[in-house]
């Protein structure tokens, strides 16, 4: 007889593969709902169901929401192995990424609606679409997810997607922001809005008492780097996170479940301000930055930019990890904005304290 998914859990739990948490087992029954629907064979279709274009209303889906670290990923996991229907699962940046090229090329080729194709083909192959981190930057995405939603609902298609913010929050404070609410109340009509909520946040106690800076430049810190990423994306590699602010992008190479990795130059060398650096911190809760240099008058410009982005995650609370030439105290201590540089070194360093971060939790 077929593992329930409780059943599979509480044998990882007893295997010492998985701490047991009563935030996660409560969202169990809900997740093992869907997948005994979707499994189940469908009822026979009468003659006008099979001559029309639309399949039958699909399961109702999962949004399952709460803070980083709260398991929601690796519940994800243990459903989409489980589940036994046509499926894929891919994070909802890259989908969103895909569906725009694909809509792209079906209005090259001169389609009259180019959504309705694009729908049509992620329908034809799946009944299970499980998303990673659901979360709109993008004025592109924005305007285009709520009707994108709406077709695959229409073809069958049953959503289950994790994401750090209600559905309320998403794309909060966005350009048109008007016109994207419709999907929220498409949200809450096709799917069980759940958050957990844990006092366990196993990514803050993964990084519980480790070392988050590391200094000097070089073989070593990078290597302390690359294993801290693997240990809080399980290897992942990551996605690059497009940020619009103010009809431009800011980009975060790799991206993954909250947790976001640049280097200093990505960050600090282009013309960003304030509102970028406010929009980074919102973005995610842990953010890794390579290759801090050593700062001076020869690079004013870059120093003032990372004064401005450490304060920005300072005050969001965001979980710093960095690699730098040296210690924040000497990381720029002579010359024109050495004096200013003294707070950041200060922050530099609270921020590396174990607690650092629990608060925006």
């Amino acid at each position: 007889m077929k593992q329930s998914l409780m059943q599979i859990y509480d044998t990882r739990v007893a295997e010492g593969a998985l701490h047991p948490d009563a935030a996660q087992r409560a969202v169990l029954p809900l997740l093992e709902d869907i997948r005994v629907a979707l499994e189940t064979p469908p009822k026979k279709q009468g003659l006008f169901s099979r001559l029309s274009r639309h399949r039958p209303e699909p399961v109702k889906g999962l949004y399952l929401w709460g803070g980083v670290g709260r398991g929601k990923s690796m519940l994800m996991d243990l459903f989409c192995g489980a589940v036994a229907v046509p499926k894929r699962r891919v994070h909802f940046h890259a989908f969103m990424q895909e569906v725009q090229a694909q809509i792209e090329a079906a209005r090259r080729a001169k389609v009259e609606d180019a959504l309705l194709p694009v729908a049509d083909g992620i329908a034809r192959d799946i009944r299970l679409l499980c998303f990673d981190e659901m979360q709109i930057t993008d004025i592109a995405d924005a305007m285009i997810v709520g009707r994108l939603f709406e077709e695959l609902f229409a073809r069958g298609v049953t959503v289950v997607t994790t994401s750090n913010r209600a559905p309320e929050e998403l794309y909060k404070n966005g350009l048109n922001r008007q016109l994207f609410l419709p999907f929220i109340d498409i949200i809450r009509q096709k799917l069980t809005v759940h958050e957990i909520i844990s006092e366990t946040d196993y990514r803050q106690h993964r990084l519980t008492g480790a070392q988050v800076y590391f200094h000097p430049l070089g073989k070593a810190a990078t290597a302390a780097m690359d294993a801290l990423w693997g240990e809080l994306t399980g290897n992942d590699p990551g996605t690059p996170l497009k940020i619009e602010v103010k009809g431009r992008d800011v980009i975060i190479p790799h991206f993954h479940s909250g947790v976001g990795r640049a280097s200093f130059w990505d960050l600090c060398a282009h013309a960003l301000g304030p509102a970028d650096y406010l929009a980074i911190a919102g973005a995610m809760r842990v953010l890794m930055i390579d290759d801090i240099p050593q700062l001076s008058a020869d690079n004013f410009n870059q120093a003032k930019r990372f004064v401005t982005l450490i304060d920005a995650l300072y005050e969001a609370k965001v979980r710093l990890i960095c690699s730098a030439a040296d210690e924040p105290e000497r990381l720029y201590f002579e010359g024109e904005g050495s004096f200013e540089f003294e707070r950041t070194a200060s922050r530099l360093r609270e921020m590396q304290d174990a607690d650092w971060g629990k608060a925006a939790e």
